[in-house]
């Protein structure tokens, strides 16, 4: 009953009403003093009974048994309450007990085979493909648009504080506006950069206070660990990178607050000091941290060595499902589905069209989850931020530039990045179309590139394209990334998410919940 190699086992006993540890003489301090549960006086009278009954060996054994369960005894304070350093010990090892229990992706993913790649020599050609492939993404080609921003405008910040423009900027006065123009623009893009990956972060966090099995788990593994698999109380160190990465995004929007609240003469030195100091130091802490924490190490996955039988017969009954599922769909599959009507088709569904019009952050993240897209909080919260925040931050950064031409081309940046956050549609579209196979745009529209058209769609009529989206989710049933037709002749307006079918009597605005 008890293990002698780590003493986790004493932690699970039930506790039962308290009783003194001497009952003859309860005016004894020990007995005023020590209370203990009967589970473990229980214990402790068997373990003193073998003593007196054993050899040498079992005087060895209570040496290590009784100190380690007066240690738990030591965990408690003297109302009864655990220390605050015991309960997150517990709640880590209550959390990794719960990860043994989910077993590890196998997916390989492009840091994998990049990896892969540099490991041996270097093949150019190969190098080259792997960046075409990649700079195809529409978000891609962002992340590289916003890294030559920093590296255009770091330099010239770099050149202006040196003083290696001294010969082409004489004035003072000229270097300062360039000085504060570049820091602006640098203070705007690190903060536009934060606030785009805020929203998945808080998602993450939420993962990590809620830690469902599998959903949750697996997906802060992916995120997180190491080819996505099982990590030695992965959760305290998940927590530890994604509190990191919160304060990375907190003490930049520190830094931006006083970049926008004050001037370059009246900004508090150290107080930038100290936020920028912690804006670089926590991400760059966050990732060696999971280089050398048990996140960016290898080991065995304990859910294939574990209760393997047990397993195979879950993996075999989730294949029979899968497979009578599929079977009983199979008349109703779609294998070249299409565009429930055209794009300017409002008329098909004039709700959509009108809730596509007035409500397009919230449908569009909500048609994204039922899509199996990610969560509609996150996709709402980041595409809010893509449309709205370069506006605000750009302008406000403008205020404090004394050049009028400076500040009229800062105002113009804001508002031209802000269109094209349409484009974040525009990429979901795209993975729309890949997943449930829908046909691309016809071949003479934008030169015959169907990711082009998706994107412009979205840029020329941003409206019509999410009615369109989700007038066809609305015509299919969604079932493991596959388009299948409906069941019976009346379908819903609009079907509800997975939550909403749950709870038949709360409605949501979105349509008819199914009874």
């Amino acid at each position: 009953m008890v293990s002698h190699d780590d003493g986790e086992d004493l932690c699970g006993f039930e506790q039962q009403p308290s009783t003194n540890l001497a009952d003859n003489n309860s005016s004894s301090p020990i007995a005023a003093g020590l209370d203990i549960s009967t589970s473990r006086k229980i214990l402790l009278k068997g373990a003193s009974t073998s003593s007196t009954s054993s050899t040498g060996e079992g005087k060895l054994r209570i040496s290590k048994v009784v100190p380690s369960r007066l240690q738990i005894l030591k965990l408690s304070s003297p109302t009864g309450l655990s220390s605050p350093s015991a309960k997150f010990k517990q709640i880590v090892e209550g959390r990794d007990e719960m990860s043994r229990t989910v077993p590890s992706s196998t997916t390989q993913r492009f840091r994998e085979r990049l990896q892969r790649t540099l490991s041996r020599k270097i093949n150019w050609e190969s190098m080259c493909a792997m960046f075409k492939t990649w700079i195809k993404s529409p978000l891609n080609m962002v992340l590289l648009l916003w890294i030559t921003c920093v590296a255009a405008s770091g330099a010239l910040l770099f050149l202006v504080m040196t003083g290696m423009l001294n010969h082409a900027i004489p004035k003072k006065s000229q270097r300062d506006i360039w000085f504060e123009v570049n820091n602006q623009i640098l203070n705007a893009l690190f903060t536009l950069m934060c606030l785009y990956q805020h929203p998945k972060r808080f998602y993450h966090l939420v993962l990590l206070c809620r830690w469902k099995p599998p959903k949750d788990i697996t997906t802060l593994r992916n995120a997180y660990c190491k080819n996505g698999t099982y990590k030695p109380n992965e959760w305290a160190h998940m927590l530890v990178v994604i509190s990191l990465l919160h304060l990375n995004c907190f003490a930049q929007y520190a830094l931006c607050g006083l970049n926008l609240g004050y001037r370059r003469s009246a900004r508090p030195a150290i107080g930038v000091a100290i936020c920028l100091s912690v804006a670089i130091a926590a991400p760059a802490i966050a990732s060696v941290y999971c280089i050398l924490s048990p996140l960016g190490k290898e080991y065995e996955d304990p859910g294939m060595d574990d209760d393997v039988e047990s397993q195979s017969r879950r993996l075999s009954s989730e294949k029979r499902f899968s497979f009578a599922l599929r079977s009983e769909l199979a008349d109703c599959a779609e294998n070249a589905p299409n565009w429930k009507g055209g794009l300017f088709d409002i008329w098909d569904d004039i709700s959509v069209a009108y809730l596509s019009l007035f409500c397009t952050c919230c449908a569009f993240g909500w048609n994204m989850e039922r899509l199996g897209f990610g969560n509609m909080y996150v996709h709402i919260a980041t595409f809010i931020l893509f449309c709205s925040a370069p506006f605000w931050i750009f302008n406000l950064a403008a205020v404090n530039i004394d050049n009028d031409t400076a500040r009229s081309a800062m105002g113009l940046i804001g508002v031209v990045l802000c269109l094209f956050g349409l484009l974040y549609g525009g990429f979901w579209r795209i993975q729309m179309r890949k997943r449930f196979n829908l046909p691309a745009a016809e071949q003479d529209v934008c030169c015959g590139k169907p990711k082009v058209a998706d994107c412009a769609q979205w840029l020329c009529c941003c409206w019509c394209s999410l009615a369109q989206e989700v007038r066809t989710a609305d015509f299919y049933d969604v079932v493991e990334n596959k388009f299948y037709s409906k069941q019976g002749n009346e379908l819903p307006a609009m079907s509800p998410l997975g939550r909403e079918v749950l709870r038949p009597h709360r409605n949501y605005g979105f349509g008819t919940p199914h009874r």
